[in-house]
């Protein structure tokens, strides 16, 4: 691990824990030896850290005293009996006008979160999917009953051993890509007017799924970079009658954020009997060694495990799958009952196509060029931002081990949406953070993807227009907020 991770991971080690309410305000923060000591990293590394968290007021400092939590900026996040209680959500307004697909070339195309598909592997599948179109013309007419092509389950059986999940034949089912996943575990699991606890920023088609249900949802605070906060989560089961927890422990959109294995361990425990719909979508597209996931490490058959290749392969096939434990006969009834007949086409062409092994050639080639793409955007952003003053030291860009999303912070009087809505006009697609909780909580911050970057020159210019358009919002700060950075 590089440098610039290793501090900004300290730096939100300390800022989930202030989220979480662990330290409060003007509380002593560890010292510089202990937290270097606590993480493995050198003492260097935590002063940076410090710096940074100071420089933007989340915390100060005091002589010979070390570093304490700031009144003025702690994290609205914080969990509490007053602040975060389940409540509706009212997404759906929001999220068409950000899902609308633009028939322009876009210049920089860090919108939405589809795969790149301009690669051989793709052309083939394509391909395979024409000569089965052929073929399924001169047979009789006929649905491919749920659980699915029988082919494609044992396809995907393999894909799920890959990644360290335990299934077995009979236990996996074909769904319309991995949202109709976590809809039917959601049908399962609770009724009209339950609470679900999510990770928040959430996936806003999690957030429309229970909108759509009549579901309540709690917001659990998450670090940008390990994820949800098990001692928040904790505070939430024992005050609220939570029927079923959504976690994605694997690259968490929008934060791109993964669950070390000792917090997916205290999850399973704080989280006692509550069934968990684990979201591993972007598994599949890890930098690094998978980690074992939910469902492995669950005994006691609580976890729903869900899936896709729409983030792997491509967006329009549709196809997903479940494993549902304990909940299986429910949930392929509810399965059965919605679809009666699956996509035969798209099924047995995909399947066909997972056989010749390419599957496996073509997300390894994936993950270079993802990697690569988001060091390009992590570097090149960065850069331009910081040649704004008023920038300088104010946001916050991850950099994930894995997909192919990253989660921009800005001051939190920057109006996410509207910056959007400007970086349209210029050709430029970012999502605003406010689809990704309720309340408006995250209109500060954009979700930016790198896919389908091609790191050409007229990208890195429009890169560079998108560092002006921010700094042009942030110059709008309202006035109470210039008066205090003169002082």
């Amino acid at each position: 691990m590089d440098v610039i991770n290793k501090y900004d991971q300290v730096e939100q080690h300390l800022r989930q824990a202030i989220t979480a309410g662990i330290y409060q305000t003007d509380d002593k923060l560890p010292s510089i030896r202990q937290l270097s000591s606590d993480l493995q990293v050198s003492k260097n590394t935590v002063i940076r850290a410090y710096q940074e968290l100071e420089a933007i007021g989340f915390i100060y400092s005091v002589a010979k005293s070390g570093y304490r939590v700031s009144l003025a900026k702690r994290s609205s996040n914080q969990l509490s009996t007053d602040q975060h209680k389940p409540i509706k959500v009212d997404l759906l307004s929001v999220c068409k006008s950000i899902l609308t697909y633009s028939s322009e070339k876009e210049l920089l195309p860090t919108g939405s979160a589809h795969p790149n598909i301009n690669f051989p592997a793709i052309k083939s599948l394509y391909a395979e999917i024409g000569r089965h179109a052929r073929m399924q013309s001169q047979l009789p007419s006929h649905y491919q009953i749920p659980p699915g092509n029988n082919l494609l389950i044992k396809q995907l059986l393999k894909i799920s051993h890959d990644l360290g999940v335990p299934a077995k034949y009979n236990e996996i089912a074909v769904t319309h890509g991995a949202q109709q996943g976590i809809s039917l575990a959601l049908r399962a699991l609770t009724n009209k007017g339950d609470i679900v606890a999510v990770e928040s920023p959430c996936y806003f088609g999690n957030l429309l799924l229970m909108e759509s249900l009549g579901l309540k949802v709690i917001e659990i605070p998450s670090c940008v970079t390990t994820g949800i906060n098990p001692e928040a989560l904790a505070k939430a089961v024992s005050l609220w009658d939570i029927k079923a927890i959504i976690v994605t422990p694997n690259f968490a959109n929008p934060t791109g954020s993964q669950m070390p294995l000792e917090n997916r361990q205290t999850l399973l425990k704080v989280s006692k009997e509550i069934p968990i719909i684990e979201d591993d979508v972007f598994g599949s597209l890890s930098f690094n060694e998978n980690l074992p996931s939910l469902k492995s490490l669950d005994t006691q058959d609580r976890v729903i495990y869900v899936n896709s290749l729409s983030k792997t392969l491509d967006s329009r096939l549709r196809i997903g799958w479940i494993l549902s434990g304990r909940y299986q006969q429910k949930i392929e009834k509810y399965l059965i009952s919605d679809n009666m007949g699956s996509l035969n086409l798209m099924q047995s062409a995909v399947a066909e196509f997972l056989t010749t092994g390419k599957y496996r050639s073509h997300t390894n080639r994936m993950r270079r060029l993802y990697q690569t793409n988001g060091k390009r955007l992590h570097q090149q952003l960065t850069h331009y931002l910081n040649q704004y003053p008023l920038l300088q030291a104010q946001f916050h860009l991850t950099l994930a081990s894995g997909s192919f999303i990253m989660w921009l912070t800005l001051p939190d009087y920057v109006d996410g949406h509207q910056l959007s809505l400007e970086c349209k006009q210029e050709k430029i697609s970012v999502y605003p953070g406010m689809a990704f909780g309720t309340n408006n909580k995250f209109n500060h911050c954009l979700r930016l993807t790198y896919a389908n970057l091609e790191g050409s020159q007229s990208e890195q210019q429009a890169i560079e227009n998108l560092a002006r358009l921010i700094n042009h919002h942030c110059q709008k700060q309202p006035q109470s907020i210039k008066q205090q950075g003169s002082k």
